[in-house]
């Protein structure tokens, strides 16, 4: 495919998504209907569509609506990229601007230069204040791929060079010393020997940073509440020999789990129940939320996400923490964790539940903001006096 057909691509596969469809699914629909297109085509698809979505407001602004056409339009011109290079008409590029598509399009101004809901700036304010430009632009471009080291089978010196015999090229991140930041070859992970060997995983630097701050020790009993894929329980059983349990209210989230589990060399038992596994010397809760820290990676989310749909979170992170105090044991910790930066969902919670459960009390607060090395993370470790 020629690089105008690839934004051509790109633009079918949004206009799909502003009709409401997931990203993933528009974008494997399209491939799949596309046979012709090759890996690199894929490849810079997926790109050109992640843009435009992340930058969905200023690109609109730019371009002059709020389509496929327009959007491309607009990040054309936000990137300096002379539009009739793209727009040419010629073979499975998109059709010739009009004078009206030519004509149209203004500077984006407040939310929509900052590509964030006119309704959630105020909350983004007060949790944020003077860093709310820097959380805004951060959230505009891709989010750096991040590996972990599996320290249980390798080093951070050994896992570096064996990647680079695959063709990535990695290097150490300040954020955790099991931090790698991929540079170059990230296409090439899944199939590489050293990911299907368990000693690098895929997961976010500042997740990595969340395990680092957890009270682990030997020998303790140990809950990851809300589990997700289990990349945070991989993560502890990589710290320490542990009794760890993984649980998620959708089950079908942990199917890959006991593989990689296996490819790590560590043991992480999946229950359906967890309270009949308790109590637990360390309870962690890396509950439901906006996804805010994280919208980079998931950027139709910060679309679709509603302030009524906040506060149905918010009464979820309750509950999650009401189940999840019953099954703490004398003298354990539960840990309270998001990928938000709202103190809504972060703040809010924990001082609720400090004001209306006698004994426990905030021991420590942690909040990672999206940047260069990891996405946005809160953590609050909570003890009972």
């Amino acid at each position: 495919m020629t690089p105008a057909a690839r934004y051509g691509a790109a633009i079918e596969i949004l206009d799909q998504i502003l009709d409401g469809v997931p990203v993933e699914k528009a974008l494997t629909g399209w491939a799949r209907r596309s046979r012709f297109a090759g890996s690199k085509d894929r490849a810079a698809i997926r790109d050109h569509v992640f843009e435009a979505v992340r930058r969905k407001r200023s690109s609109a602004a730019l371009g002059g609506s709020a389509t496929g056409r327009g959007m491309v339009l607009g990040l054309l011109r936000g990137q300096g990229i002379y539009p009739k290079t793209v727009f040419s008409g010629e073979g499975h590029a998109p059709a010739a601007l009009s004078e009206e598509e030519q004509a149209a399009g203004d500077t984006p101004q407040g939310g929509a230069a900052l590509d964030l809901p006119d309704w959630l700036l105020p909350a983004l304010e007060q949790s944020l204040g003077d860093g709310l430009a820097t959380y805004a632009e951060t959230l505009q471009s891709r989010a750096p791929v991040m590996l972990r080291v599996n320290l249980r089978k390798t080093t951070r010196a050994a896992a570096i060079a064996a990647l680079e015999a695959e063709g990535i090229t990695a290097i150490p991140a300040s954020i955790s010393d099991t931090a790698l930041r991929v540079t170059s070859g990230e296409r090439k992970i899944n199939n590489a020997a050293v990911y299907q060997q368990g000693l690098v995983e895929l997961q976010d630097g500042a997740s990595q940073a969340l395990v680092d701050a957890l009270p682990l020790r030997e020998g303790m009993k140990i809950l990851d509440l809300c589990a997700g894929g289990g990349g945070k329980s991989l993560a502890i059983a990589g710290r320490v020999k542990a009794e760890i349990y993984a649980f998620d209210a959708n089950v079908a989230r942990l199917k890959d789990l006991p593989e990689r589990a296996r490819r790590a060399g560590v043991k992480v038992t999946i229950c359906k129940q967890p309270e009949a596994h308790g109590p637990f010397d360390l309870i962690l809760c890396d509950v439901p939320c906006s996804g805010s820290g994280s919208w980079r990676r998931a950027p139709q989310g910060k679309w679709a996400l509603t302030a009524d749909s906040l506060s149905e979170i918010s009464d979820i992170q309750r509950k999650i923490l009401e189940r999840a105090v019953a099954m703490v044991a004398d003298e354990g910790t539960l840990a309270y964790a998001t990928c938000s930066v709202l103190d809504s969902e972060n703040r809010a919670p924990v001082e609720a539940f400090v004001s209306n459960t006698p004994r426990w009390q905030e021991t420590r607060h942690l909040q990672w903001l999206p940047g260069p090395e990891g996405d946005g993370f809160a953590l609050s470790l909570l003890t009972e006096s």
